[in-house]
C-alpha cells in the first residue's frame, strides 16, 4: 500500500537527547520547508539511541530512519571486538595468519568480556606481565566507567564489563594524548555503501600524557565530557579539525596520506565485519533496508609509530558543541553543521533526486551503478570507501558478498569481477543414500538441506562459484515443452542459500589455505596472542601456625599469584603426601574462582585479586583457639617495637592509606593478631602478608608485641582532621567485625566488655583517607608518642600528632 504524505513533510526527533543534539538536523530540514512531527507522523526520523521495533516496520525509501537494526555489532564495545575477531579468524583460516589480508586486520586491541572471558584474561596477563589493561563498560558513552587497571586481577566479574589491552604508546600533540573522531555513514547495506566524512576532530586530553599516572583521567582519557570537569586546565576541552591535524603532521615531517589510507582501510574493514549481523537483523525486524541509514562516530587512536587503532564506534554521535569558541568550538560547529547538511543531501532525504531506475535482468548492474554514482554526486565532503574502486581489495573479506555487491562491482569495474569459490569450514557432512545432513562442529547445530539446497552444497564444495552453480541448476531444470526457469530468481536463491551457510561458519571463501591455519600472530600485528601458561596440577604444601594443608590449584594465574603472595609458605608436594593432609582447593568456575576446604565451599565468585585475601582469611580463622581471640586486621609493628592495630575497611583507599603508613613509619605491616586477654593484653602477630600493600611473608615480625595504638578510618559523612582522637566505642564498633573466635560464633558479653576496657587504655586515632590524610611528619610524630613497649605515653613525650 502506498503511504499518503501531507504536502508538508515532517521530521520526528526521538530518544533521550538535548535539543543541541538535534539542532543541525532540525535546522537543515526546516530550511527545506519541513515541519516538526511526532512519533506517528514523520517522513524522516532522527532518533538518539535506538527506536522502538515498530518504527523499523514503517520505514521505506520515502520514510527514512537514522538507524539499522543490528547496529550493535558495531556500537556495543564487546560486540565490535567480536565482529572484528570473527573476521580475523576467518581470514587467517582461509588465507593464512601471515597473509597480507590478515595483516590488514591488525588494528584492534584484544578484549575480554566479563565474566565469560575472565580466566582467559588472567592467562593473557600472566603470559604478558608487561601489558597494561583498561576497563570499559560494554555499552556506555561519554567515558563513563573507563579506567586503567592497576592490577588486571581486579577486573569485575559482573556482566557488561570488558577489559581491553591498553595502548601504552600513543602519539601526542604538544605532549597531550589524543583520539581521532571520525564520522562514518552507512547509506545502504545491500549493496554495501560506506562513506567517511573528510572532516572530523582530534580530541585532546586536558593534561599532558603521563604513562605512570594511570589514575588521572585528564591525562589518560580524551572524552570531552570527562575533561570538561578539569578545573585545573586552562583549556579543558580542545578539538583540532582534521585539516589542521593533517597540516600539523606534515609540518612534523610525517606522511599524512599514508596514515589516512590506513584509516580508510580500517573503517571499511570494520563495517564489513558487521554487515552480516546488520543484514540479518534488518530482515528479521521486517525493515526495508532502503529506508535505513547509520551515522557512526568512530574513535581511533594513533600510536607513536603512526599506526591507527580502532577504539570504539559510537551510536548517535554527539552533534552538540563541546569545545569553547577559542578551543575549536567555532570550527566544531562548522564541521558538524556541514556534516549533517551533506548527509541529508547524500541520502536525498528531501526527495529532490529523480527516482532510481527499477531495471531488471541484465540491467541490474547498470541500475545499481546509476544509483551509487548519483549518490556520490550528492556526497559533498563525504568520501566513498565502499564499494571500492578496486573490488578485489575488499570482496574477500565478506563471509560471502551479497549478489547486489557483486552486481555493483561488475558495473563499476566494467567487467565481471572474479566470483568467490567456497571451501568447507566448521562442518561434518553425513550422507545416507541420496540424503545429506550437515553438522556444525563449532556450534553443534544440525542441518537437513532439502534436495535443491543439497545440490547447491555439493556443487559449491566441488569448486563451482555461485553463478556457475545457478547455470548448472538452470540447465538441469530445463524440460522439453516447459518454459525455461527464471534464471535471476534461481541465481538469487543460490547466492542467498550459500550466504546463510557462510554466515553460519559452514563455508568460507577459498583463499591460499586449504585447512585452518594455526592461531599464530599475523604479520604486522604488534600484540600477539598470549601463550597459555598451564598449571602443573600438582598439590603444594601450605604451612602456617604449625599446621599444614595440601593446596590444589587448577589455574596457572591463580597458582602464580598465590605463590607470590605466600612466598616461603608453599612447597611442592607429592600425591601420596598430599593425600594425608587436609585439602584446600581453588577451582575455576564460569564467574571467577571458588575456594573450598575438604569439599566445603568457603567463598565463590572471587576475582583473582580477591582470591588471596579469601585464602588468608581462612588461615586467620584457623589460628583462633579456645582461650585466644584472633583479630583479622592489619598490624603495624613500629621500628620501636610497638604495635598499632589498623582497622581499615577493604578497598583501594585503604590500600593507599596502608602503603602511606608503612612508608612514613618505616615499620612492618602484617595481617592478623592473636590476642591473649588474661593479664596484660599482648598480641601474637600471625605474620601473614597484606595483599593490598605487598606480597610475600613480611620480614622482621616479632613473636609477640604490645599493642599501643589503634587506627581506624573516619566514618562516611564524618570528615575530620588527620589523626583525630577517636572514642573507644567508635573503635570497638570497627573492631568487632574483625574478631574471630574458635567456634565462629559471636563474642560473648564478657569478651566484648574486656575488649572495650582494653581499647580504652590505647591511643586511638581516626585517619582521613585520600588527600586529607596525615603527612609523614604527623604520622612519625604520633608514633613517637607511643614510645617503646613497657613505657607510658607520658614517659615518651607528648608530641602532637595533628597536622
Amino acid at each position: 500500500m502506498t503511504e499518503q504524505h501531507s504536502p508538508t513533510r515532517r521530521f520526528w526527533l526521538g530518544g533521550k537527547r538535548a535539543a543541541e543534539q538535534d539542532r543541525f538536523f532540525c535546522e537543515t530540514l526546516e530550511q527545506l520547508g519541513w515541519e516538526a512531527g511526532d512519533e506517528t507522523h514523520w517522513d524522516a526520523g532522527w532518533v538518539t539511541g535506538m527506536p522502538d521495533a515498530e518504527q523499523f516496520r514503517r520505514v521505506s525509501p520515502q520514510r527514512r530512519l537514522n538507524h539499522f537494526p543490528g547496529n550493535a555489532a558495531l556500537t556495543v564495545k564487546s560486540r565490535l571486538h567480536d565482529s572484528l575477531a570473527v573476521l580475523r579468524e576467518r581470514i587467517r583460516e582461509s588465507h593464512g595468519a601471515d597473509s597480507e589480508l590478515a595483516a590488514r586486520l591488525a588494528f584492534f586491541p584484544r578484549a575480554y568480556v566479563m565474566p565469560h572471558d575472565y580466566h582467559a584474561l588472567q592467562e593473557a596477563a600472566l603470559a604478558n606481565p608487561g601489558q597494561r589493561w583498561i576497563l570499559k563498560p560494554t555499552n556506555a558513552s561519554k567515558g563513563k566507567g573507563i579506567r586503567v587497571l592497576r592490577d588486571v586481577a581486579e577486573a569485575p566479574l559482573a556482566p557488561d564489563w570488558m577489559v581491553q589491552e591498553y595502548l601504552a604508546n600513543p602519539h601526542t600533540i604538544r605532549g597531550h594524548k589524543y583520539v581521532l573522531r571520525l564520522y562514518v555513514l552507512i547509506s545502504a547495506i545491500e549493496p554495501l555503501r560506506v562513506y567517511l566524512y573528510r572532516q572530523g576532530f582530534a580530541k585532546l586530553a586536558s593534561e599532558p600524557w603521563d604513562p605512570e599516572d594511570a589514575d588521572n583521567p585528564y591525562s589518560q582519557l580524551t572524552n570531552p565530557d570527562i575533561n570538561a570537569l578539569n578545573a585545573r586546565a586552562e583549556v579543558p576541552v580542545e578539538f583540532i579539525d582534521l585539516d589542521r591535524y593533517r597540516q600539523w603532521l606534515r609540518d612534523q615531517g610525517h606522511d599524512d596520506d599514508q596514515l589516512f589510507a590506513r584509516i580508510h582501510d580500517l573503517v571499511a574493514l570494520t563495517v564489513i565485519s558487521a554487515v552480516d549481523a546488520i543484514r540479518q537483523r534488518t530482515a528479521r525486524a521486517g525493515a526495508d533496508p532502503r529506508g535505513c541509514y547509520e551515522l557512526l562516530g568512530l574513535d581511533c587512536l594513533v600510536d607513536d609509530t603512526l599506526k591507527p587503532w580502532i577504539l570504539e564506534c559510537n551510536l548517535s554521535p554527539s552533534l552538540g558543541i563541546c569545545a569553547g569558541p577559542e578551543s575549536g568550538g567555532r570550527i566544531e560547529e562548522a564541521v558538524k553543521g556541514g556534516l549533517v547538511r551533506d548527509m541529508i543531501s547524500l541520502l536525498d532525504i528531501d526527495g529532490a533526486a529523480p527516482p532510481a531506475d527499477e531495471s531488471s535482468g541484465a540491467d541490474i548492474s547498470a541500475s545499481l551503478v546509476a544509483e551509487a554514482e548519483a549518490e556520490l554526486a550528492r556526497a559533498g565532503d563525504f568520501l566513498r570507501l565502499l564499494p571500492a574502486a578496486e573490488p578485489s581489495r575488499y570482496l574477500p573479506y565478506f563471509s560471502l558478498p551479497a549478489l547486489a555487491d557483486i552486481q555493483l562491482a561488475d558495473g563499476l569495474a566494467g567487467r565481471a569481477v572474479a566470483r568467490p569459490v567456497l571451501q568447507r569450514r566448521h562442518v561434518a557432512e553425513l550422507l545416507d543414500d541420496d540424503q545429506l545432513a550437515l553438522y556444525a562442529t563449532h556450534t553443534g547445530r544440525y542441518y537437513r538441506p532439502n534436495d535443491s539446497a543439497a545440490l547447491i552444497w555439493l556443487l559449491a564444495t566441488e569448486g563451482l562459484d555461485p553463478d556457475a552453480i545457478a547455470l548448472e541448476l538452470a540447465r538441469a531444470a530445463v524440460t522439453e515443452g516447459d518454459p525455461p526457469p527464471d534464471h535471476q530468481a534461481l541465481r538469487r536463491d543460490v547466492w542467498t542459500t550459500l550466504a546463510r551457510w557462510c554466515r553460519a561458519g559452514l563455508l568460507c571463501q577459498q583463499g591460499s589455505m586449504a585447512v585452518p591455519a594455526s592461531p599464530t600472530t599475523g604479520a604486522g600485528e604488534s600484540h600477539s596472542t598470549p601463550t597459555t601458561v598451564a598449571s602443573s596440577g600438582r598439590a603444594m604444601q601450605l604451612a602456617f601456625d604449625g599446621r599444614r594443608w595440601a593446596l590444589h590449584v587448577d589455574s596457572a594465574p591463580a597458582s602464580a599469584r598465590l605463590s607470590d603472595l605466600l612466598e616461603g609458605r608453599l612447597v611442592p608436594l607429592s600425591d601420596e603426601a598430599a593425600s594425608r593432609l587436609p585439602r584446600l582447593e581453588v577451582l575455576r568456575d564460569p564467574a571467577g574462582y571458588t575456594l573450598t576446604a575438604d569439599g566445603e565451599v568457603l567463598a565463590s565468585r572471587l576475582t583473582l585479586a580477591q582470591l588471596g585475601s579469601a585464602l588468608l582469611a581462612h588461615l586467620v580463622r584457623q589460628a583462633a583457639t579456645a582461650d585466644r581471640l584472633v583479630i583479622d586486621a592489619g598490624l603495624l609493628v613500629t621500628p620501636l617495637g610497638s604495635g598499632v592495630l589498623c582497622l581499615f575497611p577493604a578497598g583501594e583507599q585503604s590500600g593507599d592509606a596502608l602503603r602511606q603508613l608503612v612508608s612514613a613509619s618505616g615499620g612492618v605491616l602484617t595481617r592478623g593478631l592473636r590476642l591473649t586477654m588474661a593479664g596484660a593484653p599482648r598480641g601474637e602477630p600471625l605474620g601473614l602478608p597484606m595483599p593490598e600493600v605487598a606480597v610475600g611473608s613480611p620480614a622482621g615480625v616479632p613473636e609477640s608485641v604490645e599493642i599501643r595504638g589503634v587506627l581506624c578510618m573516619h566514618t562516611e559523612g564524618s570528615p575530620g582532621a588527620a589523626l583525630d582522637p577517636a572514642s573507644s566505642l567508635d573503635v570497638l564498633g570497627a573492631l568487632l567485625p574483625c574478631c574471630v573466635s574458635v567456634t565462629g560464633a559471636p563474642l560473648d558479653a564478657h569478651t566484648v566488655t574486656a575488649l572495650g576496657e582494653w581499647l580504652s587504655g590505647l591511643d586511638r586515632r581516626s585517619l582521613s583517607p585520600g588527600d586529607e590524610g596525615p603527612s609523614s611528619t604527623a604520622v612519625c610524630a604520633w608514633l613517637a608518642t607511643l614510645g617503646e613497649p613497657g613505657t607510658s605515653a607520658s614517659q615518651s613525650g607528648t608530641a602532637t600528632a595533628n597536622g
